[in-house]
């Protein structure tokens, strides 16, 4: 059960009228009166003779007696509750002990006040209610209303437990701010897909994603094409921000601006500032990115999307294996910068991948933010991932762009559900949950990225002679005996047996690979063990990720130790690995 409260406002009359009309599009069904402060309470909704102004003067009587000078603006308080889809459709008099049960929890009505603020709570659908009160008690005085929402919030866990409705894990208050009603109606009349606050939430995340400075990020937001005002101090100094979508204007034709920190409470500029590096870091980050675009030109052919994502792969690996290292406040901000990755990995995807990446960072985008401090010096190789994938450009989506998206997301999973697990952990359930959710989209995303690079590995496999494909299976047998037969077994298997061949080829030994790849993180998650090992076995080989870019056959510079029965020569002449069939 879901407790919304909306924005106050200024006019019953208008709140009424809305509660009591049809809706926007015809939704409201059967509106009527639940409950209020009076049994005698007039309803508009079933009885003929009552009117929308008789309930308003009735509502507002407590605020109308004070003298004009002391009567609040925002005067008018609402709340609306929503069951869960698939709970049972509650009766009148459920809803109406709900409604008593929260203006009392909240501190509209505290129980046997009998001087407390005015209310009435109205059903249009079988899902849920509004409750509209005034904020003025009967003896003039203002209720007091500190953390209502947390208080609403507690109070529905237990109407969900004694009326057996679904469990809705509970908030922490770290979670960003919802559309409103009126926002979400006003972007139906022009035609938005989402609410501006959603827009400008995600837009400013993205700027967020990886900048180093504040005139980065300040330099994205312009270029996004947003509407920014700054605030600054007498001294010059910059205090904070706010951003508007061009064309989003109030009644008086002015843009309508949202405070970083109203769109998310990581989003404000102190919140942003944490995770910019040091001077030192700085200075260090342009030698490693110096460092990183020398190595990716003198590999020649790799392009530079697929050296960024294959560079975003090691840094992702290195926080998985780390992950729960050096405290809750480096996991902290490993989990931010990780979603600041996923951020700009769906920006700068191919299409068939995008929608699925973009819903993953926009679910993620929960799991990012606890009441755990984020240590950012943790995080600084991720985010300096982040900022190389965003400019390195967009992937085309196939040959060594697509292999190493694919290579890259399917570490990502394995970071999402290293995430869930540590939330599970400390009892954070809806970032937990948002987490999970957020590896259901990386599981499908990586379904289409790994389509063709996986057929064209398993097509090397399957052309493999049958002494090396026995090799391939001996070497996996004696290394990882524990699921051997079952990875044997896979559709997958050829294209690890392909990749084990190419581990060969390039003068690794492949049974200390394979120990390494296996060695690190569980793999009961993944859709198919194979898929993981090709992958970790490329990464750790520096193999390129697509096997067209790899050659099916290279003099191998040792052989594999015959210590072990899966490490036994490959077969081919003279020990070199000659496997594929002609």
């Amino acid at each position: 059960m879901i407790p919304s409260i909306h924005d106050r406002g200024s006019e019953t009359i208008g709140l009424i009228r809305y509660l009591y009309g049809p809706g926007t599009e015809e939704e409201h069904i059967d509106p009527h009166l639940v409950a209020a402060f009076d049994p005698l309470t007039p309803d508009p909704g079933r009885d003929p003779k009552a009117t929308y102004e008789q309930l308003q003067r009735l509502l507002d009587q407590p605020v109308n007696a004070l003298p004009a000078g002391k009567r609040p603006e925002k005067h008018v308080w609402h709340l609306s509750v929503r069951a869960a889809p698939e709970d049972p459709i509650l009766s009148d008099e459920d809803w109406a002990a709900i409604a008593r049960r929260m203006v009392a929890a909240t501190g509209i009505a505290p129980d046997g006040d009998d001087q407390a603020c005015r209310w009435a709570a109205v059903r249009h659908a079988d899902d849920h209610i509004h409750i509209i009160a005034t904020l003025v008690r009967d003896d003039g005085r203002r209720p007091r209303l500190h953390n209502e929402a947390r208080r609403a919030q507690t109070e529905c866990r237990r109407i969900e437990a004694d009326y057996n409705l679904r469990r809705v894990a509970p908030g922490d208050g770290t979670a960003a701010k919802r559309p409103t009603s009126a926002e979400r109606h006003k972007a139906d009349r022009q035609g938005r897909d989402r609410p501006a606050r959603e827009e400008l939430h995600e837009t400013v995340r993205q700027a967020v994603a990886g900048a180093a400075s504040e005139a980065e990020f300040f330099a994205r937001l312009k270029a996004a094409g947003l509407l920014i005002h700054q605030r600054v101090a007498p001294s010059g100094d910059l205090l904070g921000y706010k951003v508007a979508l061009p064309g989003d204007v109030n009644d008086d034709g002015e843009p309508i601006y949202y405070a970083g920190s109203t769109l998310a409470p990581d989003l404000s500029l102190p919140r942003i500032r944490e995770r910019f590096p040091t001077t030192h870091d700085a200075h260090g980050d342009e030698q490693e990115t110096a460092t990183r675009r020398s190595a990716a030109r003198s590999r020649g052919a790799v392009s530079a999307p697929a050296a960024a994502r294959r560079s975003a792969t090691r840094a992702a690996w290195t926080v998985l294996v780390t992950f729960d290292q050096d405290g809750d406040g480096a996991a902290a901000a490993r989990i931010a910068a990780a979603g600041e990755m996923l951020d700009t990995l769906a920006q700068t995807s191919a299409a068939h991948t995008r929608q699925q990446l973009r819903d993953a960072a926009w679910a993620f985008e929960r799991a990012t933010r606890s009441h755990t401090r984020a240590e950012y010096r943790h995080a600084q190789a991720l985010r300096r991932a982040a900022r190389d994938l965003r400019y390195s450009g967009p992937a085309l989506g196939r040959g060594e762009d697509g292999a190493t998206t694919a290579m890259l997301i399917d570490t990502l999973f394995f970071l999402a559900t290293a995430a869930a697990h540590w939330h599970a952990q400390r009892h954070h359930a809806q970032q937990a949950e948002a987490a999970r959710q957020a590896a259901a989209h990386l599981r499908a995303a990586y379904a289409a990225a790994a389509e063709e690079p996986i057929a064209r590995l398993r097509n090397q496999g399957l052309s493999l002679v049958d002494p090396v494909r026995d090799w391939a299976a001996a070497l996996l047998r004696a290394t990882t005996p524990e699921i051997a037969e079952a990875v044997v077994s896979e559709p997958g298997w050829p294209a690890l047996a392909a990749t084990l061949t190419h581990v060969y080829q390039a003068g690794h030994n492949p049974q200390e690979l394979l120990t390494e790849a296996v060695a690190h993180r569980e793999l009961d998650t993944a859709g198919s063990v194979s898929d993981v090992l090709v992958w970790r076995l490329r990464r750790i080989a520096d193999l390129p990720a697509d096997a067209a870019e790899t050659p099916s056959t290279r003099p191998a510079r040792h052989s594999p130790p015959a210590s072990s029965p899966g490490a036994a020569r490959l077969p081919g002449q003279g020990g070199a690995p000659q496997g594929h069939r002609r």
